[in-house]
C-alpha cells in the first residue's frame, strides 16, 4: 500500500482494473484506492504478470503492507518473494509520491521556506525526505533519534511517530469513554480513515496549540451591491454566479499580502513567513471535511478565484482530488453562512497560523454615521490563531485590512 496523501496510514482497496494473469506495464493503473482524502488512482510500478491479490475489494490495508504480487514472465512465486521484499513496490510508490509531494510543498514556498530556516547542526546532517521534515514540524516531533527505513538511511514519512507517541498514555489521551446504556436503539457507527484522521488532528490542535480569538462585524452592503453587479454581468455573458465566498477568498489573499505575519506557520524550533498565499478552503463532504488548496490566491483574479473553488469543491466531493492538491496551504478559510450560522470560531489547521471563520450575511438594524437607525446588512468574521507565531495586535491588523478591502469591495478589482 503506498502512501498517497500526508496523513494517511491505511487505504481501503476499492476497486481493481486489473485481474489475476494480466500483464501489468510500469504507469498502468492497478486499482483506485481511497485515503481519508479522496479515492485516488494506484499506479504500477513494476512489470510484469499479475500473479495474487492479497486484498480484496472492500479491504483495508496499512502503508507497507502487500496488496499484489507481480512476477516477471517465468518467474515463481517462491522465488521473488526470496528475491523481493514484498513491501518494495510498496516503498518504492511511497517514495515517487513522496517526491511530487514534496515537490508541490516547495513549489507552495514551504519547503524552500523551511529549508532557508536555521536548523541546528545535527538536524543538517539527518538524511530526510522533504515530505516527513512537513510531516515532522506539523507534528512537533524532533527528527534526532529516528531511524530512517529509506535508502541510505532516510527519513521518509512513514518514519515520523505521532506527536507525543514516546510519552504516557495519560499525557497524550483522556481515559477512555465508558459509554452508558441508554435503553433505546443504538447504531454503531465505524470510523472512516477520513474521520479519524480529523478527529486526531484536531484533538492535536486543541490540545498542543495556544489558541486565540478575534472577531469583526463588517458593513456587507457595498458587497452586496456589488455582487449584484458582478453576476448581472456574468449572466449575460453565460458565466457562472459568483458567490459571497469568492469575494471573502479574494478579501483573505490580498489581506494576507499586506499583512503576512499572518500568513505563516509553527516550525518547532522557528516561524515560517510565506511569500505565496495558498488558501486551504474548508469544504463539507459525506464523511467529514476536506481542505484543498488554491494556491497563489494573490495572483487571481475573482474570477480564476471563483472557478478554482468550484473546481476543487464537485471534486473534492466525489474524492477525485490529487494528493498534491491538500498540500502547502498557509492560511484557512471555513464559511459556514450557507447553513445560516451568524458566528463561530474555528480550530487551527496546524501547522498553518490562523484560520477564518466566515458567519452569514443578516439583516438588521445599525446605526449610521447621523446616529439614526437604518436597515443594514452585516457579517461576521472571526480568526483563530496560533499565539506561538501571531500576536493579538497582528491579528486585528489583519482583520483591520480585511474588513477595509471588503467593505470597499472594488478595491480588489483595480
Amino acid at each position: 500500500m503506498p502512501k498517497l496523501s500526508d496523513t494517511m496510514t491505511e487505504g481501503t482497496l476499492v476497486k481493481w482494473l486489473k485481474k489475476e494473469g494480466d500483464t501489468v506495464e510500469i504507469g498502468d493503473i492497478l486499482a483506485e484506492i481511497e485515503t481519508d482524502k479522496a479515492t485516488m488512482e494506484m499506479e504500477s510500478f513494476d512489470e510484469g504478470i499479475l500473479k495474487t491479490i492479497y486484498v480484496k475489494e472492500g479491504g483495508k490495508a496499512k502503508i507497507g503492507d502487500k496488496l499484489a504480487l507481480i512476477l516477471a514472465e517465468g518467474e515463481e512465486e517462491e522465488a521473488a518473494t526470496e528475491k523481493k521484499p514484498a513491501s518494495k513496490a510498496a516503498d518504492k510508490a511511497q517514495g515517487a509520491e513522496e517526491g511530487k509531494m514534496g515537490k508541490s510543498t516547495e513549489a507552495a514556498g514551504s519547503a524552500k521556506k523551511a529549508a532557508d530556516a536555521p536548523k541546528s547542526a545535527s538536524t543538517s546532517r539527518i538524511k530526510v525526505s522533504p515530505l516527513a521534515r512537513k510531516i515532522a514540524a506539523e507534528r512537533g516531533v524532533s527528527l534526532e533519534g529516528i531511524t530512517g527505513s529509506g535508502p541510505g538511511g532516510r527519513i521518509v514519512a512513514k518514519d515520523v511517530p505521532e506527536a507525543g507517541a514516546a510519552r504516557p498514555a495519560s499525557a497524550t489521551a483522556p481515559a477512555p469513554i465508558k459509554l452508558e446504556n441508554t435503553g433505546g436503539e443504538e447504531t454503531r457507527i465505524e470510523l472512516t480513515g477520513m474521520r479519524r484522521v480529523i478527529a486526531e488532528r484536531l484533538l492535536a490542535s486543541k490540545t498542543q496549540i495556544p489558541h486565540f480569538y478575534l472577531s469583526i462585524e463588517i458593513d456587507a452592503a457595498p458587497l452586496m451591491r456589488l455582487r449584484k453587479e458582478v453576476n448581472a454581468a456574468n449572466e449575460a455573458a453565460g458565466q457562472p454566479k459568483t458567490t459571497v465566498n469568492d469575494f471573502v477568498l479574494l478579501a483573505v489573499a490580498h489581506a494576507a499580502k499586506q499583512c503576512p505575519k499572518v500568513n505563516a506557520a509553527w516550525g518547532g524550533d522557528h516561524i515560517v513567513q510565506y511569500d505565496s498565499v495558498n488558501i486551504s478552503v474548508a469544504i463539507a463532504v459525506e464523511d467529514g471535511l476536506v481542505t484543498p488548496v488554491i494556491r497563489n490566491a494573490q495572483d487571481l483574479s475573482l474570477r480564476e478565484i471563483s472557478t478554482a473553488v468550484k473546481d476543487l469543491a464537485n471534486r473534492a466531493r466525489n474524492k477525485k482530488l490529487k494528493p498534491e492538491e491538500f498540500a502547502g496551504g498557509t492560511i484557512t478559510v471555513s464559511n459556514l453562512g450557507a447553513y445560516g450560522i451568524e458566528q463561530f470560531y474555528a480550530i487551527v489547521n496546524p501547522p498553518q497560523a490562523a484560520i477564518l471563520a466566515v458567519g452569514a450575511i443578516v439583516n438588521k438594524p445599525v446605526v449610521n454615521a447621523k446616529g439614526e437607525i437604518v436597515a443594514g446588512q452585516r457579517m461576521n468574521i472571526s480568526l483563530s490563531g496560533d499565539h506561538r507565531v501571531v500576536d493579538g495586535a497582528v491579528g486585528a491588523e489583519y482583520l483591520a485590512a480585511l474588513r477595509k478591502l471588503l467593505e470597499n469591495p472594488a478595491l480588489m478589482l483595480l
